[in-house]
Formats: structure tokens, C-alpha cells, sequence
């Protein structure tokens, strides 16, 4: 599969339907899914699932969507990187998840840059926005570097929650 964006170290393109296993690796990580509001994945079949009905319908839909992000030097699939269309909401939002190995080296501000740059440039977007828990104050962090500004804490998906919520204008 052609890279949609390929930096030094990390190669995002579209997710495959043979992408289950790396997806399932993240997906059932409870470190990871911590702060996302998504329930752990408890199958393979749940990854395929999620593969298939949700990244493959968005591509389809939309044209962009949550990206496999590979990691070159290790050519492994570590998480996803990109954007979302949220209907509800009439916004594109960036987000990024990775296996905690890869926490803590740069690789959500190296892809969050390219992607913002792909949404203005190639997708024409005038608006990206970023949503994240308080809690989750790395992520909160990576928003702010990539140029993305606190506008509002609100909740996000009717769980009641309290969420930050971040912009960027082209």
C-alpha cells in the first residue's frame, strides 16, 4: 500500500484488512486504551471488525481516516495517526495511539505535524480540532506543540465525560 505520508521514521498509509493483528496488539492494551474512552478489544475478530467497518468505511466515505503508522526503523505497525470526520459535530479531528514502546520519543508531534499539513494542504480543510481527556496530559501536550489551541473543556460522546478540546485554522 502507497504511504499517504512518509517522515524519516514513520511511513502512515491506509489500514489493511491483514492489519488485524497489529490492531488487536494495540487495541487490547490496556495502557493505551486508558485514556481513549474506546473499549478493549477481546478478539480478533473485534480488530477486523474495526478494520473493516470503521477505517475502510471512512476511507470510502470521506477519503482519510485513522492510518496505520509504521515504524521504520523496527517495519512494525505501532498504532494509528490521522484524522476523523465526526459527523455529530461537522469537525476533523487528529489523533494518534501507540504501543507504550513507542511513547516518549517524538513520534506523535512528527506525525501530528505532517498530518496537519496534509489536512490544509491536500484535503483543503480549514479547521482541524483535537479532543483529548485532561487527564491524558502528554497528549493534551503533542496537541499544543503541533499548534493546536485550548478552546474549551465539553463533552465529547455523551458519556458525561469532561474533555479538552483543541483548534488549528488553516
Amino acid at each position: 500500500m502507497k504511504p499517504i505520508i512518509e517522515t524519516e521514521r514513520l511511513i502512515l498509509r491506509e489500514f489493511e484488512p491483514n492489519d488485524f493483528k497489529g490492531v488487536f496488539e494495540f487495541g487490547s492494551n490496556k495502557e493505551i486504551q486508558k485514556y481513549t474512552g474506546d473499549p478493549l478489544l477481546k478478539s480478533i475478530e473485534e480488530a477486523k471488525k474495526i478494520i473493516s467497518d470503521v477505517w475502510l468505511v471512512d476511507y470510502k466515505k470521506y477519503g482519510f481516516g485513522r492510518w496505520a503508522t509504521i515504524y521504520k526503523p523496527d517495519n512494525k505497525l505501532i498504532g494509528f495517526s490521522g484524522l476523523k470526520f465526526l459527523p455529530e459535530f461537522n469537525q476533523v479531528d487528529i489523533g494518534f495511539r501507540y504501543l507504550p514502546k513507542y511513547w516518549n520519543l517524538g513520534i506523535a508531534t512528527e506525525a501530528s505535524k505532517e498530518i496537519i499539513k496534509y489536512g490544509f494542504e491536500t484535503l483543503n480543510l480549514d479547521e482541524i480540532i483535537g479532543i483529548a481527556y485532561p487527564e491524558n496530559i502528554v497528549s493534551c501536550k503533542v496537541l499544543e506543540k503541533v499548534g493546536l489551541s485550548f478552546y474549551k473543556q465539553d463533552d465529547y460522546n455523551g458519556d458525561g465525560g469532561t474533555y479538552n478540546w483543541y483548534k488549528i485554522k488553516k
